[in-house]
């Protein structure tokens, strides 16, 4: 499927303390984000940048768009090899490094899933669905540092 897909939202300040930003220290970086039809979701920047710690900030969000992109590109590559999930989860990380002069960029995340697989025979298909996966990410493929995978397969416990 070809095409073009938009997205919209509403990002809008809420850290005014009734003096607007008359000095670094005299305002929130708390903010709303809302998508129409969703809970909204409260922000801020991250608490060494003199924000809510917390609030989701835009670190957070970042990774975990990286994170739940893998999960979502992960389980349709597992679904057309046969491999049956049967749980997933991911215990990401990021770095980023600020640059001296008021700026900062991450470096690389890595992703850690364990995945939980129904069956010993689908590890080796299990373990490949994640380069797949990383082919598929949209978020992964519009990021400018390498994302890393640490996958860990196990098979269901039989009962």
């Amino acid at each position: 499927m070809f095409g073009e897909h938009r997205y919209r939202l509403r990002s809008t300040w809420t850290g005014n303390r009734g003096h607007g930003t008359t000095g670094y220290r005299d305002y929130d970086r708390s903010a709303t984000i809302e998508i129409d039809g969703k809970d909204a979701l409260s922000a801020s920047a991250d608490k060494p940048f003199r924000g809510d710690p917390a609030k989701w900030n835009p670190e957070d969000m970042l990774l975990a768009s990286l994170s739940q992109c893998h999960l979502l590109s992960y389980l349709h590559a597992c679904v057309e090899a046969g491999v049956v999930v049967v749980s997933y989860r991911d215990e990401a990380s990021g770095l980023m490094v600020e640059d001296g002069h008021g700026g900062a960029r991450f470096t690389q995340v890595t992703l850690r899933p364990h995945v939980t697989v129904a069956d010993a025979s689908m590890t080796d298909a299990a373990l490949k669905a994640h380069e797949k996966a990383n082919e598929w990410c949209f978020i992964a493929n519009s990021v400018n540092f390498p994302v890393l995978h640490k996958p860990k397969i196990e098979v269901a416990q039989r009962t």
